[in-house]
């Protein structure tokens, strides 16, 4: 029994590990990217803070998200639109999913 609650303590260790480590490769990404010149997670910047989007959007909306990064978008968060960025599809894939965690 004490094997058992060992292994499941070290497996949920691990899937800990792994979504941390996903997140600080988003972070990265997205400072890499300079998304943050433009947004925080906690205030609004130029754009939205990344919190107020993962309050507006959820998963369903991914696709539409990944667009806008990727094509831009004008006029959802106000006058000043957001320009295309030099992200693929899997990066800008990653960076949602990443905003969408900050609920």
């Amino acid at each position: 029994m004490k094997a058992i609650y060992l292994s499941l303590l070290a497996a949920a260790g691990v899937m800990f590990a792994g979504a941390v480590q996903a997140a600080d490769d988003a972070e990265a990404l997205a400072k890499a990217k300079g998304c943050l010149n433009c947004h925080n997670a906690d205030k609004k910047v130029v754009g939205p803070s990344y919190k107020d989007v993962a309050k507006k959007y959820t998963a369903k909306d991914e696709a539409m998200l990944v667009k806008h990064v990727m094509e831009g978008s004008k006029g959802v968060w106000g006058p000043v639109p957001m320009p295309p960025n030099k992200v693929t599809p899997d990066e800008a894939s990653k960076l949602v999913k990443w905003i969408l965690s900050m609920k």
